[in-house]
């Protein structure tokens, strides 16, 4: 039996472990609500140093303050929605 790591071209051959073997299952809804409110959480944590570094005169800081919060925000809002 060859290696799929050493055989790149076996790796796609049934029971090969590889992430075709199944197809992929959608998370349970409170799983995804779970994490949405995670992700919430540490928006917020963003959000926070977003303000306590424009209060401080740190703009750039600030900026990637609110980038992240939105980012964060937007993984959130996806995984509740696509699952």
């Amino acid at each position: 039996m060859s290696d799929p790591i050493a055989d790149p071209a076996r790796s796609d051959e049934p029971g090969s472990g590889g992430p075709d073997d199944e197809p992929r299952q959608p998370r349970p809804m409170i799983e995804r609500i779970g994490l949405a409110l995670i992700a919430l959480v540490m928006a917020a944590a963003f959000g926070g140093v977003a303000v306590a570094a424009w209060v401080g005169g740190e703009v750039f800081l600030a900026v990637m303050g609110a980038v992240g919060c939105l980012m964060t925000v937007w993984v959130g809002a996806m995984t509740v929605r696509r699952g």
